[in-house]
């Protein structure tokens, strides 16, 4: 199934996110981590991409693997940052050939061993690029992207960056996924404004369930996000008991989502890092709101 025909129906979906292994070590153990998640039926599951391309077998092995055994709609990551166009045409035909239906088209994060290349000559500097060359490759994709509630760390200022935002859609973007935010007022205000921008396709909202208090320091730096005053404190308070620690990280994205949801907010996607029992946790705790599907 193609997710914008999951989202035509305008009922609220939940959907969680894995991430493939590194290295072939700890595939097996990753597989079972997402084949558990799948088991939970949720409406639809993204897998993510390694930098680089260094895990894009993995990736697609995971996501026809759950498509096959468990019916879940897939959606797999691809990204192009510093890639030949040959080499972005072989991934297009690879997800081609596995039947892969629903691609998130991400530029992916710039090496730090590239960060000051002239990059004048690369084939793809934004995931915009990206967009049209599924667009025009032969497979009959569905095509999400991102978006950041709190302005991309590379954009200017706001107005910029949803001006590149329409530019996605306009390219053939047909959803976008939110970076992780902790503060939901932030993400009424983005809609607020994409909405003004002309930009209608369905915005899945990205939540983080932060079950330890090491995960803080690298949701900021990986997105920047604000930290809420009363999230803070949680920290603070709990951060020393692991296991308080994760029932309060648990408790306070229900909090989040169970808000969305009442303010009309039908898709949420949560961030479940290959975590089985903080997908469960969370799908339970809105067990009546969305109903876990049979």
């Amino acid at each position: 199934m193609k997710i914008s025909e999951l989202f035509a129906k305008k009922v609220p979906t939940l959907s969680f996110e894995v991430f493939p292994p590194k290295t072939s070590d700890t595939y097996e153990s990753v597989k079972t981590a997402a084949e558990h998640i799948a088991a939970l039926k949720p409406d639809f599951m993204s897998v993510t991409y390694g930098a680089g391309g260094g895990t894009s077998r993995y990736t697609l092995n995971i996501a026809s693997d759950i498509e096959t055994r468990y019916g879940v709609p897939t959606l797999a990551h691809l990204t192009c940052v510093s890639s030949s166009r040959n080499t972005v045409r072989d991934r297009i035909k690879n997800m081609i050939d596995r039947g892969i239906k629903n691609v998130m088209a991400l530029r992916g994060d710039i090496p730090e061993s590239m960060a000051n290349d002239d990059r004048t000559n690369w084939h793809y500097n934004h995931a915009v690029d990206l967009i049209r060359e599924l667009k025009e490759s032969d497979g009959d994709f569905c095509i999400g992207g991102a978006c950041y509630p709190e302005v991309h760390p590379e954009s200017v200022n706001q107005k910029e960056d949803i001006k590149h935002l329409k530019e996605k859609i306009d390219a053939g973007c047909e959803f976008l996924t939110t970076q992780m935010f902790f503060e939901n007022n932030l993400f009424y205000n983005f809609m607020y404004k994409i909405r003004e921008a002309g930009i209608t396709v369905p915005i899945v909202a990205g939540i983080m369930p932060i079950t330890n208090a090491k995960q803080v320091e690298r949701a900021i730096k990986l997105s920047g996000s604000h930290m809420p005053q009363r999230f803070k404190a949680l920290v603070d308070h709990f951060g020393t008991n692991p296991a308080a620690m994760k029932q309060a990280g648990i408790a306070y994205s229900t909090d989040q989502i169970i808000d969305l949801l009442a303010n009309g907010i039908n898709a949420v996607h949560v961030y479940s890092m290959n975590k089985p029992d903080v997908a469960a946790a969370i799908q339970n705790n809105i067990s009546e709101i969305i109903p876990k599907k049979k």
